[in-house]
């Protein structure tokens, strides 16, 4: 029985039957599925950090304005994210892609799913563990928090992080490599994320006219509709129970 006592041993049992049935699935996944890591989403009514708010942090703007508070608030995130571990919600998605072929695009930008195990996820709005030059566009992976401001190996130049600000588009290829997973996924499993706000909208609705079924696990699932089937629940307890289904013979 699922600790989501909410969603039905029915649904669940229909749900599974999908996944194990599927020769190709797409996971989207958003800011729930790093809940119960701790991660905080940094938006909304929480998201202060001192007295900004992420919107007035995360653009060029206030990159040119002061590099030096915005490259703390990342320091800062870094170290949260450092300290946190993935949750039973990522690792089902690794114990899940040793059942059926699959490709998870994340929208979280603190590598969760690859610690967790998951095989390169694609991750639409890059990386805290990634920095990225200003001036020759070189970029590099971290393993650790950012101390100071840090400058380009290849140039000298200061150098940014290496995620999608507001107000900038998301890199070409990632989103590239996203549209075709969801254009042949049978189905397409969307956690963590309420799947109408873009880009993911855009992405569940390619899948979705390509015939995939839409399955939703949020702790505010949609009603759900036409090849789209909701779960309320967290992710936490909702994908281990799914898989552990999907996993009988």
């Amino acid at each position: 029985m699922c600790h989501a006592d909410f969603v039905s041993d029915e649904k669940l049992g229909l749900v599974a039957n999908r996944l194990k049935r599927a020769s190709r699935l797409t996971i989207l996944t958003g800011a729930g599925v790093s809940a119960a890591s701790g991660v905080p989403t940094f938006r909304g009514s929480g998201g202060l950090w001192r007295q900004f708010r992420a919107e007035d942090l995360a653009t060029p703007e206030a990159f040119s304005r002061d590099p030096v508070l915005v490259w703390e608030w990342y320091a800062w995130r870094q170290g949260l994210v450092a300290a946190a571990e993935p949750n039973a919600g990522h690792r089902a998605l690794v114990d899940l892609e040793r059942l059926t072929t699959l490709t998870i695009v994340t929208q979280n930008v603190d590598g969760l799913h690859a610690r967790a195990g998951s095989s390169e996820p694609i991750e639409l709005h890059g990386s805290l563990w990634r920095v990225r030059c200003t001036k020759c566009s070189a970029e590099r992976a971290i393993d650790s928090p950012i101390q100071g401001l840090p400058t380009c190996p290849e140039c000298g130049a200061l150098e940014r992080p290496g995620v999608v600000w507001f107000g900038e588009s998301l890199p070409e290829e990632s989103f590239e490599l996203a549209i075709d997973a969801v254009s042949r996924a049978q189905v397409v499993l969307v956690v963590g994320t309420s799947g109408i706000v873009q880009p993911a909208a855009s992405l569940v609705e390619i899948g979705r006219a390509r015939g995939a079924t839409v399955i939703e696990v949020n702790p505010e699932a949609s009603p759900g509709g036409r090849n789209r089937i909701a779960l309320a629940g967290p992710a936490g307890e909702v994908l281990p129970e799914l898989v552990r289904l999907a996993a009988r013979p």
